[in-house]
Parts: structure tokens; sequence; C-alpha cells
């Protein structure tokens, strides 16, 4: 789909809402959206603006990292510092499960991350990848939706 343009010959803002379905492991789980967030810019052909990334859901997270298998590893290790799995958390009265370390991980990363691109080419760094960080206590289904805003 090419941008739409004014009779003036102006090119108009485009608005594009996808979703991205992710099967995640559960706790600790970090899948690269990078690839499907380029191949869907390519498909509607956009050059310039910003896609909006974001998670549906209170139990995970959206953001950047350096994607390899040692900072996975590091994550993981560093949320459950933060936010360990142990401890008794009021939430887990209120609903009688035992996720309330999830909540509060999602709520420190945040469900959301805005990403500009430019001549059809996200504007990431190097080693920089968009990956979606799953908090809850058991594999889940997730929807991620990417929204892009250009022309």
């Amino acid at each position: 789909m090419k941008p739409r343009t004014a009779k003036d010959g102006e090119t108009k803002l485009q608005i594009v809402t996808e979703h991205i379905r992710k099967r995640t492991d559960g706790p600790g789980d970090i899948i690269d959206l990078t690839p499907d967030l380029t191949e869907l810019l390519e498909k509607y052909d956009l050059k310039e603006g910003t896609v909006t990334v974001f998670v549906v859901g209170s139990t995970a997270g959206i953001t950047t990292i350096e994607y390899e298998p040692g900072l996975v590893k590091d994550m993981d290790r560093i949320w459950e510092q933060i936010a360990p799995q142990g401890p008794d958390y009021a939430h887990h009265q209120t609903w009688g499960d035992q996720n309330g370390f999830s909540h509060v991980r999602a709520a420190l990363q945040g469900p959301s991350l805005v990403v500009p691109f430019k001549e059809g080419r996200l504007l990431l760094g190097t080693w920089q990848q968009v990956v979606l960080m799953e908090f809850d206590d058991r594999p889940r289904d997730r929807t991620v939706v990417a929204q892009y805003m250009g022309y």
C-alpha cells in the first residue's frame, strides 16, 4: 500500500495498525520483535515516521536490548533481584494467584516503546533490537500491537 496523496500532490500521513502474535515460554522469556517490525514496515512501504510497539496485558513489557544469550540471562537475573518471585505480594491475596512479581516487573519495564524510522528503515543501533519481555509465571499467548504513523 502506497501513502495516499492529496490533490495538491502532498503526501498524507498514513496510520497502520497490525497485531503480532507470539507464544512465550514463561518468566524470563525474551522474544526479538525486530524482524516482525521490519517486515511490516516493508509491507506498507512507509519511508519516514514512527512505530509504537505495545504489548497487551499487565504481565509483559517492551524494550530494546542487545538480543544475545548472555544478556538474556543477565536480564532474568536482574529482574529476580529487583522483584523476586518468592515474596508474598499483596496481589496474591487479591486474586489467589502467585504472579504479583510479574505485575511489578511489567509496571517497572513498561508496555510500550516508540521507534522512529527513516528511508524505510528502523533507526535502531547496530546491536539494538526491540524485544517482548515475558514476566508472567507461565507461558502465554501474547498480542503485540504495532502502530505505524508515517509517509
